[in-house]
């Protein structure tokens, strides 16, 4: 059966995963691949590349932090006044046209580097949030594995797509270096921009009615009380909690990978053309694991899918670690990027579908709010301390020792998979979830 042969709303369905895509100009070529680099050695530049880390870790959790505060109260905000897809396309378009200035940035342009990064990434994270809260409208408790798989299967198409055109720019016109790397930054934001537009054309919010009243006069006010009305009621979403505090853990191992795989490959001396083909194995894996995971999520079930891929990250990881401490075969690091886009694309779509099952269709932006602040949150915990330990340990003369650092602190990111691991298959009533929601969609 077609991916999407039941799903009676196609064209939206569509338009939502195309804005996955769209985003990955920044997710991955921003995020992951290219401004930790270019700030280490452009912007700051200098000889001691533990600067060019700790800036880096400290402009990153900054951004998290402030989409962590913003995240719950815009989410009940977006339910009240259904300002969902405004929301969403104001944040996208705000990140495209920033990431477009980032290619002005030149040697000591520190604070405008930090502005523009900051803004453009609190705009795409909110993004998420409210592309996420899409997912209960455009899916039913049977096929929200599905229709979240398919986003995050169009997302990877997305990756593909962008590696090659990086890819032929890189080989083709000779530009290798990441102090050329700056038409690449116009080319991502132009993208993002685009990418949008099918959004912008098909997707429509779902009116819901709510019990709250929606007078303008205390916009503030109503806001708030659908946070303290959510707050009182925690205890009939309690799963949902449940996963969110687990979810958080093991987050901290993927947002750190995300942040910063481009220094790890430039600790096993990939050069830029080496990092974009270790990317395009990842994203390869990723896409296929995600397409996998639409085909048998539903039916096997949410945290017996999350566990396969918790697994799958464990055994990356502790690749990772034995390639800082050991000389391992130059062919085994593909292993390694196939390991990890494997992880990263069946975490993030199975992770988005438990939270759609566990949400009611009418506080969808507001529970989305909550899961893009605790991935947020984590993300912040688990970059500071990877940064911190990856420069933490110093020989007897004070020296660094990087490569021991390096393996500490994903020793620590192997440690957060594995505890999510067994917290989600003790903790996690998957049924019970699914019911508590399912009562308030079918009662809307």
């Amino acid at each position: 059966m077609p991916l999407l042969a039941d799903i009676p709303n196609r064209r939206q369905v569509w338009a939502w995963a195309l804005y996955d895509l769209a985003n990955q100009s920044f997710q991955l070529l921003i995020n992951t691949l290219l401004f930790g680099l270019f700030l280490r050695e452009v912007v700051v530049g200098g000889d001691d590349p533990r600067a060019g880390t700790r800036i880096w870790t400290m402009i990153t959790a900054g951004s998290l932090l402030i989409i962590v505060i913003l995240s719950p109260f815009l989410g009940a905000l977006a339910d009240q006044r259904q300002w969902k897809r405004e929301l969403l396309l104001v944040s996208g378009v705000l990140c495209g046209v920033l990431t477009c200035a980032l290619a002005s940035l030149g040697r000591g342009d520190l604070a405008l580097a930090a502005t523009l990064y900051i803004i453009a990434a609190v705009a795409c994270g909110l993004g998420e949030n409210f592309l996420g809260s899409f997912l209960p409208q455009l899916s039913t408790p049977a096929t929200v594995g599905r229709v979240s798989a398919f986003g995050w299967t169009m997302s990877y198409i997305g990756a593909l797509v962008l590696l090659g055109i990086v890819a032929a720019w890189i080989m083709l016109a000779g530009r290798a270096e990441m102090s050329q790397a700056r038409p690449l930054f116009l080319f991502a934001g132009i993208w993002f921009i685009v990418g949008i537009v099918p959004s912008f054309i098909w997707l429509r919010e779902k009116p819901v009615d709510s019990s709250l009243p929606q007078s303008s006069a205390s916009l503030v006010g109503s806001t708030a009380s659908r946070l303290v009305r959510t707050v009182r009621e925690a205890h009939r979403f309690r799963q949902l909690a449940r996963f969110l505090a687990i979810f958080f853990v093991y987050s901290m191992g993927t947002q750190s990978v995300i942040y910063f795989l481009g220094m790890l490959g430039d600790d096993m001396g990939f050069k830029l053309p080496q990092l974009i083909l270790f990317a395009l194995v990842m994203s390869i894996a990723a896409g296929f694991a995600a397409f996998t995971t639409s085909r048998f999520q539903d039916r096997l079930g949410h945290t017996r899918t999350i566990s396969v891929f918790l697994g799958v990250w464990v055994a990356g990881v502790g690749v990772l670690i034995a390639a800082q401490l050991t000389s391992l075969p130059p062919g085994l690091f593909w292993c390694v990027s196939a390991l990890l886009g494997i992880g990263l694309g069946g975490i993030g779509t199975s992770s988005r579908a438990i939270v759609g099952a566990f949400t009611p269709l009418d506080r969808a932006a507001e529970f989305f709010g909550l899961w893009g602040m605790v991935y947020k949150l984590s993300g912040i915990c688990g970059v500071v301390l990877f940064g911190t330990l990856s420069t933490l340990l110093r020989n007897a003369d004070g020296a660094p020792l990087l490569a021991e650092s390096r393996a500490l602190a994903l020793g620590a990111l192997a440690v957060c998979f594995a505890a999510g691991l067994v917290l989600l298959r003790l903790a996690v009533n998957e049924r019970e979830g699914v019911a508590a929601a399912s009562r308030e969609w079918t009662s809307t």
